[in-house]
């Protein structure tokens, strides 16, 4: 089985574009729900110029929160806006409307293998 950085990468390329999900979905539904901060320090250590969309992966409260100078704030949220997620006034992104709800468990197993 692959280490849980290649998991995260494996699940994150499974968010479809101008969708978003949050640290927490990931690693819940990697059956690992303790492990967003985990998630998070995977996908800031995403190789340059891989196929991982991290602009995807956003916080529970809908917003970005990443303080990367590589990963920054303003690249997240172009790339997202540039898919046609959209902010509100305050930079929260309507999870209801843009967000992924991921998938089951038998076909994150699969793609695990």
């Amino acid at each position: 089985m692959p280490g849980f950085f290649e998991r995260v990468y494996r699940l994150v390329r499974q968010v479809p574009p101008g969708k978003v999900t949050s640290y927490g979905a990931i690693a819940r539904m990697l059956g690992n729900p303790r492990a967003a901060r985990t998630v998070g320090w995977a996908l800031h250590s995403t190789p340059e110029g891989s196929d991982v969309p991290w602009q995807r992966v956003i916080n529970s409260q809908g917003r970005i929160s990443t303080s990367c100078e590589e990963h920054g704030q303003g690249l997240q949220r172009a790339l997202l806006e540039e898919e046609g997620v959209e902010f509100d006034e305050r930079g929260y992104v309507d999870q209801e409307r843009f967000g992924w709800e991921g998938l089951p468990w038998p076909e994150v197993e699969e793609l695990m293998q």
